[in-house]
């Protein structure tokens, strides 16, 4: 797929996924290349009318989205979000997926789980059978970072560093992040589980029950899928 066309299909799923938007909503948005195309939209329908107001699950999302004149509210004083717009860097025929390619996975899943509606859009590259070919992202704290990255290379999960201008890259939440090379993840639920027990990681990239609807690109038109 060369890159416009796939620039085509984040639009797209973009602009399908505003069409969930009401007035009165509180909207989560998310993190990353296909979130700012929503973004995008939003701040154009908000210029016609439309009364909504957002959290954010970044820095770098709260910013681009005010630069358009949209309201983001302090996560902190809000309780309940009726919809969150986000990405993902795989989804699997169950609608569990992989995010965290954007640095903000922990984020995402606090705000994810206080949302009515999950949506997810995705080009058609990102919907695989079997999760694991993107690398999954961990969070973790500074404290101990080798031995947790020792741990996690011991369990033979292929860890790296993630970087950023030549050093480690550093969450909004000043952690870090570590890339499993995994290729493959045949169950999602229990390696999720047997991450979460090492001393130190934070959270994993893992996004398991959280998709209520996908939203895929492809060949010009947008397949929506339901959670079951």
């Amino acid at each position: 797929m060369t890159k416009s066309d796939l620039i085509k299909q984040k639009k797209a799923a973009a602009e399908k996924a505003v069409e969930f938007i009401e007035s009165g909503m509180l909207v989560g948005l998310g993190t990353g290349s296909t979130v700012k195309f929503m973004i995008e939209g939003l701040a154009k329908k908000i210029k016609n009318g439309l009364d909504v107001k957002t959290v954010s699950t970044s820095n770098a999302t709260s910013n681009f989205a005010e630069s358009l004149g949209i309201t983001v509210l302090n996560f902190n004083d809000v309780e309940e979000i009726d919809i969150t717009i986000d990405g993902a860097d795989e989804v699997d025929p169950n609608l569990n997926g992989i995010k965290g390619g954007g640095g903000a996975l922990l984020n995402e899943k606090i705000v994810a789980s206080s949302s009515k509606k999950n949506i997810w859009m995705v080009d058609s590259t990102k919907h695989v059978e079997l999760l694991g070919r993107f690398p999954l992202p961990v969070e973790v704290v500074p404290f101990g970072i080798n031995q947790t990255l020792n741990k996690l290379f011991l369990l033979g999960y292929k860890p790296e560093f993630r970087s950023a201008a030549g050093k480690n890259y550093v969450t909004d939440g000043n952690h870090y992040i570590i890339d499993l090379h995994l290729n493959k993840i045949k169950n999602p639920a229990e390696l999720n589980n047997k991450l979460l027990l090492i001393p130190g990681v934070v959270d994993t990239g893992l996004f398991l029950e959280v998709c209520d609807v996908l939203i895929i690109s492809a060949d010009d038109e947008c397949k929506i899928i339901l959670k079951t």
